[in-house]
């Protein structure tokens, strides 16, 4: 199974270290989260950044909050940096669940679902090297990867399951354990009942700190700050693995339960978490 880092948001200056550091150990991928309306990088921008700084690893949105998006602008945004990675971008999109980041775009809260769908079918259309429409040619780059880059979407609620099944190549699961086993069978079944071949790649995520005191209060503050809208932010806080134990013993789970991929979210800023994760491996 692969294990990934997710970058901390808090000092975009150190996300270069972070990555090269990642780059040359263990590490299958970086992943990086989105939102409009926080003191957080802007995650293809950082993204393509950190691509440019290394040399096999993946990079990774987590989630991608697509309808907050212009659809054309982001599926060539994509292409690029699929094309100029030779394929290491992965796609993860989502719909978010902050009313202030549709609000500061000025997109349509009520309708983001519904939104992703189109945009999903716009961007595999664009990513084929089809017309844009009538009267309008094709939107490149061409992809490095054949349809376009790998595309995992998050959720919980059945339609964002279900939504797996239609456009995607896999599912991505930002979920406690015991909650995981449940939306992973479900994505399964959804897959099966739409005839796709193969199966879903399934990706989890824990949030983790190793080192000293302070860096695991920092990375509590951080994980409350980040959670703060949900109202259940001190339940993430608590759920923080911060022992090498902890962190195995969690990842053995997810493998158990079918996961292809955790990824390690980090919320302390110190890069050397990198090498003390790579020691937990």
């Amino acid at each position: 199974m692969n294990i990934g880092i997710g970058l901390p948001v808090g000092d975009p200056g150190l996300l270069t270290a972070w990555a090269r550091r990642a780059d040359a150990g263990p590490f299958s991928s970086l992943g990086l989260l989105d939102r409009v309306v926080y003191d957080n990088p802007e995650p293809l921008a950082a993204l393509a950044v950190l691509a440019g700084a290394t040399s096999r690893i993946r990079v990774q949105t987590e989630v991608l909050l697509a309808p907050t998006r212009d659809t054309v602008l982001l599926a060539k945004q994509a292409a690029t940096i699929d094309r100029m990675t030779g394929g290491r971008l992965v796609l993860g999109l989502g719909i978010g669940t902050r009313a202030d980041d549709y609000s500061a775009v000025g997109a349509d809260m009520r309708t983001r679902g519904r939104r992703l769908d189109e945009q999903l079918a716009v961007m595999r259309r664009l990513w084929s090297g089809a017309d844009h429409s009538d009267g309008i040619g094709p939107i490149g780059p061409r992809p490095s990867r054949r349809g376009g880059p790998e595309v995992l979407l998050g959720g919980f609620q059945p339609a964002a399951l279900e939504r797996v099944a239609r456009w995607a190549d896999g599912y991505l699961a930002a979920a406690p354990v015991p909650m995981v086993a449940g939306l992973f069978d479900t994505v399964r079944e959804a897959w099966r009942e739409h005839g796709r071949e193969g199966r879903p790649r399934l990706v989890a995520q824990l949030n983790v700190a190793l080192g000293p005191q302070r860096l695991l209060d920092e990375a509590r503050e951080a994980l409350l700050s980040y959670y703060a809208f949900t109202g259940a932010a001190d339940r993430m806080a608590a759920g923080l693995l911060t022992t090498r134990a902890a962190i195995r013993e969690s990842i053995t789970a997810l493998a158990d339960l079918g996961a292809d991929e955790v990824v390690l979210y980090c919320y302390g800023l110190d890069p050397d978490q990198v090498d003390r994760l790579a020691d937990v491996m």
